[in-house]
């Protein structure tokens, strides 16, 4: 008993290594970007693209970091407009982080226009 019970471990950890080997991680923050940016009112076209571009450019702290920007203490909620968000995104002292967002949004907004 014990050793099918290691063998189905085996074959559990295995699937999973396969399944991040094959962009499973990659899919599902794509899919989580994508979803938070049409929450906030991005067309799906463009979150779409933008979640697939962020998700393979930026790192999981990086997207943690940009998550935090409308948690920001003092300012209200999320950002109303796109000045506001690009004056919170300046806060950011990560310059990669700035460049993927800046880059994904004006790449993607002019691709699927």
């Amino acid at each position: 008993m014990r050793k099918v019970l290691i063998v189905i471990v085996l074959l559990a950890l295995a699937g999973v290594a396969l399944w991040g080997a094959l962009g499973g991680f990659e899919r599902v923050t794509a899919g989580r970007i994508e979803s938070a940016l049409v929450d906030r009112g991005v067309p799906q076209p463009v979150a779409e693209c933008m979640g697939a571009r962020m998700s393979e450019r930026l790192t999981i702290s990086q997207l943690r970091e940009l998550e935090r920007l409308g948690e920001r203490e003092g300012e209200a909620g999320l950002p109303a407009s796109t000045v506001e968000f690009l004056e919170r995104l300046r806060s950011v002292e990560d310059r990669e982080l700035i460049e993927v967002v800046g880059t994904s949004a004006a790449i993607c907004s002019f691709s699927a226009g």
